[in-house]
């Protein structure tokens, strides 16, 4: 079984905004803000729906970085590692 290093914790995203360099900060899971329910759901199901190409095939977790300075958002794949 792979999972998300950055979901846990064992890896911390630095990644600086495409627009302006400033410091992105990662507000988790892109699937987690559908709906008020998505944060319940199976992680391998939500990722049938949330419009990424194939990141459920290649073990990639979406993760959403936003830009401390511009407020930027942009989508990030992380690499899934095995346990």
């Amino acid at each position: 079984m792979k999972d998300c290093p950055v979901c846990n914790g064992m890896k911390i995203l630095t990644e600086k905004c495409p627009s302006c360099s400033g410091v992105m900060s990662d507000k988790g899971r892109y699937m987690d803000y559908f709906d008020d329910y998505s944060p319940y759901m199976p992680i391998e199901q939500m990722k049938e729906i949330d419009g990424i190409k194939n990141d459920k095939k290649d073990f990639k977790c979406p993760h959403l970085l936003t830009c401390e300075d511009c407020g930027e958002d942009k989508i990030f794949l992380v690499q899934e590692e095995e346990e």
